[in-house]
């Protein structure tokens, strides 16, 4: 059948949650939904510091397409050439070859990439986290320093290997080292020639306050369960250079430490950078009803666009946190289908439903619809949070039994799955921004295709 085509391009919360709604309220004889992606799978990212320690297994924070899209054609590959007026992009498959997939509709969601900044040795010796394999080798990593710890004869090796520094005070940040420190400390029986005093997490950030969006109050709370667990919290300070064996920070102090965990920087996926429209804060300007200003076939969202936040104020824009990418792919995919049908646009407003940050065992802060609260109260609300937010109830009930599990077993798992013998599982295996293609380059692709 000669159907419309719709293109999501990412599988990040927003281009799921946008392909999943398209096939929830779309006919099918109204549009064919296409959604290109590397990954076969959403990452439920929230959950990515809990697979890091062990707690849960790479599976429980995996989502797989195949079980929950049914009608959306899935192009494996990613974008690397976009030419909004051919309608057409550029795929590079997960095969390294090329191909041009055409649309009738666009919706725009290819995420982030982390951005590194230009510090010496920090692509070549960090560690990232927003990826499922970065998650599971980081655990391999800090599993090995502390086996490696424990057999080693100087201090100042044991120094190096058991001092772990994260950059980042976001919630990434943050969550990534209350998770991994608990696991450390609560592995440290099995380790006859090491004491408590020999693990050191430092947790370092720019700012003057980890996660600002608590507020001064909840923010002081988090900071406060951080010390108390042993966590040594770095603030208004950066990273100048990062070897194998040491992280120097600015002020002049040199960390002996062999991991540096990197979550302190973000920026737009490179593809919206090609484009040369117009960007705010490296995002892409969109109207609040998610498309890009001056054409009807396009629509931008998560944390590759710079969506106006109607509840916020005027100038406002909505922060790139998985809870706007979600509500917002379903925003998209009203009106989407509003253009399908001929109907009028909505703009996207939402209603804040509140914070919760993991900080490991029985410790988080929360606030839920406003009301702020930490310790044991808002650790549930965050379990429960997290268990609802799943989009899949096999998930849920794989989470929910892992936690239980754990909470009986007394902490994660001690097991090296081995990935470390082939590679060293940094930033500059993983983070790959260099792979898109010009506006030219793009036309010359196309053009080569038959499509121009």
């Amino acid at each position: 059948m000669n159907r419309p085509r719709v293109l999501v391009i990412g599988a990040g919360f927003a281009g799921f949650h946008c392909a999943r709604q398209l096939e929830r309220k779309l006919e099918a004889h109204e549009a064919e939904v296409a959604l290109v992606t590397p990954r076969n799978y959403l990452i439920y990212s929230p959950l990515l510091p809990q697979v890091a320690a062990g707690l849960l297994s790479p599976m429980g924070v995996a989502i797989p397409l195949r079980r929950t899209l049914h009608r959306t054609r899935l192009v494996p590959g990613a974008v690397i050439g976009l030419d909004l007026d051919a309608r057409a992009c550029v795929v590079r498959t997960i095969t390294g070859e090329t191909r041009v997939e055409r649309y009738d509709l666009l919706v725009l969601a290819p995420g982030n990439v982390t951005r590194t900044f230009n510090i010496p040795g920090l692509a070549r010796y960090a560690r990232g986290m927003k990826m499922l394999a970065e998650a599971v080798f980081l655990h391999d990593h800090v599993l090995a320093q502390v086996e490696l710890a424990d057999a080693a004869s100087s201090e100042q090796e044991r120094t190096e290997r058991c001092t772990f520094v994260v950059v980042g005070g976001g919630y990434s940040g943050t969550e990534t080292a209350a998770a991994l420190h608990l696991a450390s400390m609560r592995s440290l029986s099995r380790f006859p020639h090491l004491r408590p005093d020999h693990v050191k997490w430092i947790l370092v950030d720019a700012a003057p306050q980890i996660m600002p969006e608590l507020g001064a109050k909840l923010g002081q709370a988090a900071l406060s369960l951080l010390e108390r667990s042993g966590i040594e919290v770095v603030l208004q300070t950066s990273v100048e250079e990062v070897t194998e064996t040491t992280v120097r920070l600015s002020g002049g102090r040199t960390i002996p430490s062999r991991t540096l965990v990197w979550t302190a920087g973000a920026a737009a996926n490179p593809l919206i950078d090609a484009l040369g429209l117009t960007t705010v804060r490296g995002r892409l300007a969109v109207t609040p009803e998610l498309a890009v200003p001056g054409r009807a076939d396009a629509f931008a969202l998560g944390d590759a666009a710079a969506v106006p936040d109607l509840a916020a104020g005027e100038d406002a824009i909505c922060p790139p946190t998985a809870q706007h990418a979600q509500r917002q792919g379903k925003a998209a995919a009203r009106n989407v289908i509003a253009t399908l049908r001929g109907t009028p646009l909505r703009p996207y407003r939402h209603k804040d439903l509140g914070l919760v940050v993991d900080l490991g065992g029985t410790r988080a802060v929360a606030k839920p619809l406003g009301v702020p609260v930490s310790g044991p109260a808002a650790q549930a609300v965050t379990r429960g949070y997290h268990l609802l937010a799943l989009p899949r109830r096999a998930t849920q009930a794989r989470v929910g039994a892992e936690w239980l599990l754990h909470a009986l077993a007394g902490g994660g798992e001690l097991i090296r799955l081995g990935f470390l013998a082939q590679r060293t599982g940094t930033l500059a295996d993983f983070e790959h921004t260099d792979a898109g293609l010009n506006q030219e380059e793009t036309k010359a692709a196309l053009t080569n295709a038959g499509v121009l």
